[in-house]
């Protein structure tokens, strides 16, 4: 009688609707629902096994099938080194790697493990690239550290390079001596090759280099009428004979930067004559390699007749000289736009900038010394009315000087790059509230800049 009772309540705990369907089990009550339950599972597997039988796997995207010139958008965008790994996944993507238009641009970096932490272009793709793509090859780099055996790496690459016609080429060395300690002769051999085959060359950059006369003859003699930029600075070896027979038939020249030891009154007469094109850039780096070091004078009417020419060239100079070297300099009128003092120059030149550079655009000093430079920034503000960016470093500036300074010139200031330090505050403003009035003159907010702490 008790076990009949005791099986008649499990029964209704089981129709009960609050209990507690186990795992698996189908949410509901009675048997229509288990029912429910059973069918909902019987179709859900008849579905996963028609999805099953239907799946074809040529319906899927087949990466191989991509067509050369999406991959070659793709591959455009990959460093070196993931373009490779790629060029494994398929014999579509392996042709894709080898197609000309990827190696039209290529930059060598040669680098010495044992004395740079920069990598390296692997010398077994240094061969591929020699021996499949030196005719794709327009647009050529090499980077080089310190060590002469990446320059002699550089010059052995550059003797291959036969059958290109490059249109620029770069010598970049990232650290001294690198090129100048090669013998002359590798090196001109080398450079020679790529003068005689290229035919089109427009744009060379070979600083720091033992290039010479004859080589700039051979580049002359084979690339006149293609050559638009040439930047040749720190090359002992050439002579203002050298550069002055490149601009007299580089009539295309646009571009060039040197050494001011290059710079002559008949170089800018020639960069003047009316068979040449308006130059655009003209860049002079006057360095002294010894106290006391002697440098020569330009005419006041060598610099007219380039004015007269080309009004609109930029002539930026860069001075690392000790301060009594610039006696010959801002005598006379010169039409520099850009100009940067990486050592000490003294109030009395940077009072001559003011009264001889109505060109001028940017200054950089980077220092000065002790004795505030307010006057000599008045000057500059009243007589240089293009002046549109200033950076002063190691220097002094009252910041009542330089609030009027900033007033005289206006918004056109659009760079103005002022160590905190520089600032010497007043009986007018001090450091906490110049930035205010700097920032009224702007027209934008601005404060000086910090040195960092750390």
């Amino acid at each position: 009688m008790k076990r009949g009772q005791k099986r008649g309540e499990q029964q209704e705990d089981r129709n009960s609707p609050s209990s507690d369907p186990g795992p698996g089990s189908c949410p509901g009550s009675g048997s229509g629902s288990s029912e429910t339950c059973k069918r909902l599972r019987r179709d859900g597997s008849e579905e996963q096994v028609q999805e099953q039988a239907s799946y074809n796997p040529k319906d899927t995207a087949d990466w191989g099938c991509l067509p050369q010139e999406i991959l070659l958008q793709v591959f455009q965008y990959l460093p070196l080194l993931d373009r490779a790994f790629a060029s494994q996944v398929c014999r579509s993507w392996n042709q894709a790697f080898h197609m000309p238009e990827l190696w039209r641009c290529f930059e060598f970096e040669l680098t010495q493990p044992a004395t740079s932490y920069l990598k390296a272009t692997h010398p077994d793709l240094i061969k591929q690239i020699i021996k499949r793509h030196s005719n794709h090859l327009q647009y050529v780099s090499f980077k080089v550290d310190s060590s002469t055996e990446s320059a002699e790496a550089a010059c052995d690459i550059l003797s291959q390079l036969v059958n290109c016609s490059l249109k620029t080429l770069g010598l970049i060395s990232m650290a001294r001596p690198s090129f100048m300690e090669l013998p002359k002769s590798h090196f001109i051999s080398a450079l020679t090759v790529v003068f005689v085959n290229s035919k089109s060359l427009s744009s060379l950059k070979i600083d720091d280099t033992p290039v010479d006369d004859p080589s700039l003859k051979v580049l002359v003699a084979n690339n006149s009428d293609t050559l638009k930029l040439l930047k040749m600075s720190s090359c002992p070896h050439v002579s203002p004979a050298g550069i002055l027979c490149v601009a007299d038939q580089c009539h295309g020249l646009r571009e060039l930067a040197l050494n001011y030891h290059l710079l002559s009154d008949e170089l800018l007469l020639a960069l003047s004559s009316e068979r040449h094109v308006h130059l655009e850039h003209l860049r002079i780096d006057v360095v002294s390699e010894n106290p006391g070091q002697q440098f020569h004078t330009i005419k006041k009417s060598s610099w007219e007749a380039m004015v007269r020419h080309s009004p609109k060239f930029n002539l930026v100079m860069y001075f690392f000289l000790y301060e009594d070297e610039f006696g010959p300099f801002f005598r006379d009128e010169v039409p520099v736009t850009h100009l940067y003092f990486g050592r000490s120059v003294s109030k009395e030149v940077l009072g001559r900038v003011g009264l001889t550079c109505p060109r001028l655009v940017e200054l950089v000093v980077c220092a000065n010394g002790l004795r505030p430079l307010d006057e000599e920034l008045i000057r500059i503000a009243e007589r240089c009315q293009h002046l549109s960016a200033i950076g002063l470093g190691e220097c002094e500036v009252s910041c009542s000087a330089f609030v009027e300074f900033v007033k005289m010139c206006g918004r056109r200031l659009s760079q103005l790059s002022i160590m905190e330090e520089v600032l010497v505050p007043d009986h007018k403003y001090g450091l906490d509230d110049i930035h205010w009035e700097v920032s009224k003159h702007l027209g934008r907010v601005w404060f000086p800049d910090m040195m960092p702490t750390w």
